[in-house]
């Protein structure tokens, strides 16, 4: 029975993980494309930084120099990611700088 629950803990915790890197991809091009197209340099080097508290590497990282890390799927990544979507679609105008990438290509 041991093993079944902690089969089912893997699971999880690989499916938070894989949901973690989507998410810290799909963020990363959001600031790409806020760095190149539409004049917000620093929003997307915000949103690229922002980025990074979805790559478990970086949390690891984090824990070494400033000694704390943000839990894997807590309600602090799902808040940042809320305020991520809203910014990149609302503040951010997304859909406008995709239409700008469209035209260039």
């Amino acid at each position: 029975m041991n093993n079944k629950l902690e089969l089912k803990m893997n699971n999880t915790s690989s499916v938070e993980n894989i949901i973690s890197w989507l998410f810290g991809v799909i963020v990363l091009g959001i600031g790409i494309i806020n760095m190149f197209w539409g004049n917000d340099l620093y929003f997307g080097i915000f949103l690229a930084l922002l980025s990074l508290v979805y790559f478990f590497p970086v949390n690891a990282i984090l824990k070494k120099i400033v000694g704390f890390t943000v839990p894997k799927m807590g309600i602090v990544k799902i808040v940042l990611g809320l305020f991520i979507i809203w910014a990149a679609v609302g503040v951010g105008e997304l859909f406008n700088k995709v239409e700008l990438i469209k035209l260039d290509f």
